[in-house]
């Protein structure tokens, strides 16, 4: 694993495929995205993940201006022509800091695989950030702490922790808060009209949270359009004197989240104040009617993730609400 990975690391092969692995490396296609999502499923059976991908979210990746498919993709297929591994690396333009995702075939593992596909990663990644003329950056992978092979590959390949964050559920069983918000602002429902106002009250209100960039336009769109997410259940607290939006709630539900969970799940996305409306219990307020329309839909959990370390005391927050912590994924960062 380290010979392989050493091998990839170096500046010359940064665009090159892996070489000693018992699998045949090419770019990623269009035509690919049916067999790359039956590969993520057959390593979700294995991996037990809150989520999973859906076909939408392979095509992003492919179709995305952050990403340029035939060289930040890579296929492992074996010799019938199967996908036994893939991955991807994006970056936000001007950014030092390039995002990793990919895996391998659990059936495949332990055999050099997944430490060849990560040093490609790494390759590309520098490669990227010489592009810019950035002299240097980091390669960031998130990780579920109940994978056991994802974490020791961040580990033998030099990563270190640099965040944690935990998935928290709520039975909705429970009684549900009321929560007052303030005369003058209201909460509404999310809209065509109202997306570009809270992009903009959300670039705001994470400016100063750890790992966020500013959503533009082009990913702000897959977001609102996505086919999990809910606009009904989506919301913006506006401030009627001035019609700005001060604080939002972005929900989402996955079909399959029975499946993967054991419960049906509302899961708020993105919840944000912009720090003019801070300390008014916008954010509590916002989860308390999330979690109506969530039960009032026939949801029977509530959902999210939270930084663990983030200082605004979000997890405290969500505690006192009643969400109870599941799992933490690991953000793991490589210097390159």
């Amino acid at each position: 694993m380290e010979v392989l990975y050493a091998f990839a690391m170096t500046k010359s092969a940064s665009d090159h495929f892996p070489t000693g692995t018992p699998l045949q490396w090419r770019p990623i296609t269009s035509d690919d995205v049916g067999p790359w999502l039956e590969l993520l499923l057959r390593m979700a059976k294995v991996d037990e993940p809150d989520w999973v991908e859906e076909r939408a979210d392979l095509e992003r990746i492919i179709e995305s201006s952050k990403t340029d498919p035939t060289k930040d993709t890579i296929l492992g297929l074996d010799d019938a022509g199967v996908p036994r591994a893939v991955g991807a690396i994006q970056r936000n333009p001007g950014s030092t800091v390039v995002h990793s995702t990919g895996g391998v075939d659990p059936d495949w593992r332990r055999r050099g695989i997944g430490a060849a596909l990560y040093g490609w990663q790494t390759g590309r990644a520098r490669r990227r950030l010489d592009d810019d003329g950035a002299a240097a950056g980091v390669l960031r992978t998130y990780a579920e702490e109940r994978v056991p092979s994802q974490l020791a590959l961040m580990e033998v390949t030099g990563n270190s922790v640099a965040r944690y964050f935990t998935e928290m559920t709520r039975a909705l069983q429970a009684e549900i808060p009321a929560v007052e918000i303030p005369a003058g602002l209201q909460i509404v429902t999310f809209s065509d009209a109202l997306s570009e106002a809270v992009r903009l009250a959300h670039n705001e209100a994470f400016q100063d949270h750890w790992g966020s960039e500013p959503r533009d336009e082009e990913s702000w769109r897959f977001t609102v359009t996505h086919p999990e997410f809910r606009p009904d259940w989506s919301l913006a607290v506006v401030d009627e004197g001035t019609g700005e939006v001060a604080a939002y709630q972005l929900a989402s539900f996955d079909p399959a989240s029975r499946e993967m969970l054991g419960h049906t799940e509302g899961y708020t996305d993105l919840l944000g104040v912009r720090r003019k409306w801070r300390g008014l219990r916008l954010a509590p307020a916002l989860l308390a009617e999330a979690m109506r329309r969530f039960k009032a839909d026939g949801m029977e959990q509530a959902g999210l993730g939270v930084d663990t370390e983030n200082p605004s005391g979000a997890l405290g927050l969500y505690e006192r609400l009643g969400y109870q912590p599941t799992h933490r994924v690991r953000v793991y960062e490589l210097p390159i």
